[in-house]
């Protein structure tokens, strides 16, 4: 089971709707990723996928993150931007005041040995021909750690881990379990000290046993090791577990940012309302009767104008199709964010000024 939380959300409540008192240790900045589509005889370029467009967000040091969004809303894609594992077309990202790949900033070399990623599919992640320990210890090695060095370090991860060493370092992938190669994982992504893990549906894979297992731990080692974590899962009860502030994203855009314990109990933008809604409850008075939501995303080929959630959205009117919201800091609590015209008084919606001045919620 999943160790109790009631500390970690007095600290939540504690630290929730306070600025930082230090910049930083993440800014991303206007982070933008188009994919080109090339087709017909000639192989020209046909369309564009806006995978991820226009994005901003800062996480803290020591704090986690949590992405949530459906399938295809631009997480994973964001993860790896921010990585550097693809090129991005657009934005600035900073790691500690040091721009990642400008000339005088971060090449690749020196962020990843701050920052580092745990991947969905575990079997994949890892070399099938290498045993556990030599891929553990490879990040290391390559880094300029002897190889008996790396290797004793990979041994006391696979430790820190819950892994022992005896038994699995000389094992290949092949022989260990889903839970056990995540953790092998986690060892690997920790064998260069980084400061900060981007997790990308890291337990998704896992059943629930082995989840809550995979999940203490990476709750301990960031106690243990003073980590930062940015941590993208479908699973809305695990973001809450985990995360310290969550990020919602939708086609490529963010809609809301804020607080967990905020956000999960007044959610301000339609779209959060609807994932919320769709969680399943174990309270038969609360059962889910109908679909929170309507249809599917729209193409991210052919995007509609304005706010993008407006095809889906109850509460679309004019001015949702014509100006695309902004992501501002809502008025009743300036840690939460949302890009929702209802929510900004000045945008002329219907229903501004009711949500603005606090009297009612987004519905």
């Amino acid at each position: 089971m999943i160790k109790d939380i009631s500390a970690q959300q007095q600290r939540r409540s504690k630290t929730s709707g306070h600025a930082p008192s230090s910049p930083p240790l993440l800014s991303v900045q206007g982070l933008s990723k188009h994919f080109a589509i090339y087709g017909g005889v000639l192989g020209r370029k046909r369309a564009i996928v806006h995978a991820v467009d226009d994005i901003s967000f800062t996480v803290q040091r020591g704090e986690t993150l949590g992405v949530v969004g459906e399938s295809g809303c631009g997480k994973s894609t964001t993860a790896r931007l921010v990585m550097d594992l693809i090129q991005r077309d657009d934005g600035i990202i900073t790691l500690d005041g040091a721009v990642v790949g400008s000339k005088d900033g971060l090449n690749r070399r020196n962020l990843y040995r701050q920052m580092q990623m745990v991947f969905q599919d575990s079997y994949a992640s890892l070399n099938p021909r290498l045993p556990i320990a030599v891929s553990v210890a490879f990040g290391a090695f390559v880094h300029g750690v002897s190889k008996p060095a790396a290797l004793r370090q990979a041994s006391e991860l696979l430790a820190a881990v819950g892994l022992d060493p005896k038994l699995f370092s000389n094992r290949y992938p092949h022989e260990l379990s889903g839970g056990q190669r995540q953790r092998a994982n986690i060892a690997r992504a920790l064998a260069l000290q980084p400061r900060i893990i981007l997790l990308d549906e890291a337990v998704s894979a896992l059943d629930k046993s082995v989840e809550a297992q995979v999940l203490n731990l990476l709750y301990d080692l960031k106690t243990t090791l003073n980590l930062t974590y940015v941590f993208i899962s479908h699973d809305l009860n695990v973001v809450r577990y985990i995360s310290d502030r969550v990020m919602v994203m939708y086609l490529g855009k963010v809609m809301e940012i804020g607080p967990v314990n905020e956000l999960y109990r007044q959610p301000l933008h339609p779209y959060t309302k609807a994932l919320l809604s769709a969680m399943p409850s174990m309270d038969p008075s609360r059962r889910t009767v109908e679909p929170p939501l309507a249809g599917d995303p729209p193409n991210p080929i052919n995007l509609p104008s304005g706010c993008r959630f407006r095809t889906r959205c109850h509460h679309a009117e004019l001015i949702c199709e014509k100006n695309i919201p902004i992501l501002t800091a809502s008025p009743i609590t300036p840690s939460h964010s949302v890009a929702c015209h209802m929510c900004n008084g000045a945008s002329g919606h219907s229903r501004s000024v009711e949500i603005t001045t606090g009297l009612g919620e987004v519905p």
